[in-house]
């Protein structure tokens, strides 16, 4: 077996790894890609759980969910009038997968046009050899692979639950509470994150009776403390039922559901029986198979990759990014960090702001921020002004039939500099790339008050909270 040789193999083809396999093909560097996803016909499926079974795939039933409920409750409002509404869940399910497919492919076509060497199996160290690495790749066929430089990319698992183990049947990871055949009547989440809070919210809306059980006692606690109050309030009136301060005793399988017993916030034990079960406790990096061992790559308790600043791993040559090193678990963090390991491979000084990773949550209302919280602030005895504005003085908003929410600025004291934005409202995602933008230029609350902002827009709102800053709003 001949063994092909590259400046840059990269192990996952996730959002870091595709990345950053494109990334160093437009610096000049032969380099090849690995990933072992595979799709319901066994072919290549590119993208990581990020857009097999989870940002994207997601998304989909979202957007599928909020039409569902959008023409079920609120279509009236507007005139329309609608009578014998369904929801066919597999043609529902079968959109999402079309949507991941088109993303698959996407990625690959991609790959051709950028020159990367693709490789469909799973990668893993054999031995460090003559100045770099020799990967293999076990696939329909075992390729070997040496490479000067490796990025590691290999992403995050679900963690379990102890006793809980998945099955994708009734106790459900991401993957399958993104194909749930039908909506279940009862739908326990165990968990109040991000996942669980968007599919919690994609069967709620199509009829499910869904209680979350979170086992911290304040909700959504990375979040700044007024929008995770705001959250709270809409997603009960919404009819999720979060019941915070948990502990789980015992999940117990039936033949078609699953019970679980707990103690609730006051001690009292409880028992719940759900026709489905999720399960969305954080993620875990994954470094399975990757024989880590064979060239003595440090990796810590978590069983994440050893890196610093600038994600090098223990050893020469050898890189990593996203999920499988410290820092957020996020997709856009890892493009990020992809690019940026790329680009020092090439000599160049790849940048990554912490500070200014915008979160979301793709629930209605979204909620989205970037930089600190009011919280954070006060624990770190940081002087700072707060400017706040309703997406109910908003004109766009009050047109859109969504006016829930509000804009909140947090600004140095001293310097006006702007130390974080918290959004929860329409389109929180998409306003929250102005305040990005705005941090990473090192901009002030006053530049963002301003500057001209369209009308009628939502990002008006934006501006009317810089404007708060300094106790001048002009709509409220």
């Amino acid at each position: 077996m001949s063994t092909k040789n590259f400046d840059v193999v990269v192990i996952g083809g996730g959002p870091g790894g595709y990345i950053a396999a494109i990334r160093a093909a437009q610096l000049g560097f032969n380099t090849a890609c690995i990933d072992e996803w595979k799709n319901d016909k066994g072919g290549p499926a590119p993208g990581g759980t990020c857009t097999n079974v989870g940002c994207i795939p997601s998304k989909a039933l979202l957007q599928s969910s909020e039409h569902f409920e959008q023409a079920a409750h609120h279509f009236g409002d507007h005139g329309i009038t609608l009578s014998d509404l369904k929801m066919d869940v597999a043609k529902m399910v079968g959109r999402k997968d079309s949507v991941v497919k088109q993303n698959n492919d996407g990625i690959l076509y991609l790959f051709k046009k950028n020159k990367v060497s693709f490789f469909h199996g799973r990668g893993s160290f054999v031995a460090a050899k003559d100045g770099g690495y020799e990967i293999a790749v076990a696939g329909a066929a075992t390729e070997t692979l040496q490479a000067k430089h490796v990025v590691i990319a290999t992403g995050s698992n679900a963690r379990q639950l102890p006793g809980a183990e998945f099955d994708e049947a009734l106790i459900l990871s991401n993957d399958g509470a993104l194909r749930i055949p039908a909506v279940p009547k009862k739908l326990g989440v165990i968990g109040s994150g991000v996942i669980g809070l968007e599919m919690g919210s994609v069967w709620r809306r199509l009829g499910a009776e869904v209680t979350i059980l979170e086992a911290m006692p304040a909700f959504l606690g990375a979040a700044d403390e007024s929008v995770a109050k705001e959250a709270a309030k809409v997603f009960k009136k919404q009819g999720l039922d979060i019941q915070l301060g948990v502990k789980i005793a015992e999940v117990k399988k039936g033949k078609d559901s699953v019970s679980v017993r707990y103690a609730d916030a006051k001690g009292a034990e409880q028992t719940v029986e759900f026709d489905k079960l999720i399960v969305s406790i954080g993620r875990v990096p994954n470094t399975i198979g990757l024989n880590a061992e064979a060239v003595g790559l440090k990796l810590d308790e978590r069983g994440a990759i050893v890196v610093d600043g600038d994600c090098k791993t223990s050893l020469p040559n050898v890189w990593a990014v996203g999920d499988v090193v410290r820092g957020p678990m996020l997709a856009h963090k890892a493009e990020e960090e992809g690019v940026a390991v790329a680009e020092r491979i090439a000599g160049q000084h790849g940048h990554v702001n912490f500070n200014t990773i915008p979160w979301v949550i793709y629930t209605s209302p979204e909620i989205a921020w970037v930089g600190k919280t009011e919280q954070q602030l006060k624990a770190e005895g940081v002087a700072y002004k707060a400017g706040q504005f309703p997406f109910l003085a908003n004109g766009r908003a009050r047109a859109l039939g969504d006016t829930t929410g509000f804009v909140k600025f947090l600004a140095d004291a001293k310097t006006d500099e702007i130390l974080g934005v918290h959004i929860i409202g329409p389109f929180a995602s998409e306003l929250i790339s102005e305040a990005v933008v705005a941090m990473e230029f090192k901009a002030s609350a006053e530049d963002i008050a301003r500057i001209c902002h369209a009308h009628p827009s939502l990002s008006e709102a934006t501006k009317e909270a810089a404007l708060a800053v300094d106790k001048r709003t002009l709509n409220f």
